[in-house]
């Protein structure tokens, strides 16, 4: 089982995120008030700490929200999980992996910066099947 770090949106689409604490997840839409909302398979989208503190060691000033991921976890090695696999999340959420990594169709800081982004390669996406509350500090685990 994981643990939610930071619940984080942004205004607008192409900038870091902003750990705003808590949010809803809401079905056929996302996290609520983020810019990459919407009702299409990269609803949410999430990235462990531990992933970037694997650009962190490589000299950057990066925490949650830095990548553009909503739900930074913590103990859960997300990549690895396959699509298809359902996520619980919180008290009432719900999510199944839609999609593992993208491609960056535009480097961004980070790549200029190290040479390399995590997200691409360990960020996943998520459909909600059921919204509800996400705070820092709930848990997040792989239903069976």
């Amino acid at each position: 089982m994981g643990k939610i770090i930071a619940v984080c949106t942004s205004e607008r689409k192409g900038m870091r995120k902003k750990n705003v604490g808590e949010g809803i997840l809401k079905v056929g839409f996302g996290l609520e008030g983020d810019a990459h909302g919407g009702d299409w398979h990269r609803m949410v989208s999430l990235l462990a700490m531990e992933s970037i503190k694997k650009m962190m060691d490589k000299g950057l000033k990066v925490g949650p929200g830095d990548f553009a991921e909503n739900l930074t976890t913590e103990d859960l090695e997300l990549f690895t999980l396959p699509v298809g696999t359902k996520l619980k999340i919180g008290e009432t959420g719900i999510g199944e992996v839609t999609q593992i990594g993208k491609e960056c169709h535009t480097k961004c800081a980070i790549f200029y910066q190290a040479g390399d982004c995590v997200m691409p390669k360990e960020g996943i996406f998520i459909r909600l099947l059921e919204g509800g509350v996400v705070r820092v500090g709930d848990s997040i685990e792989v239903m069976a």
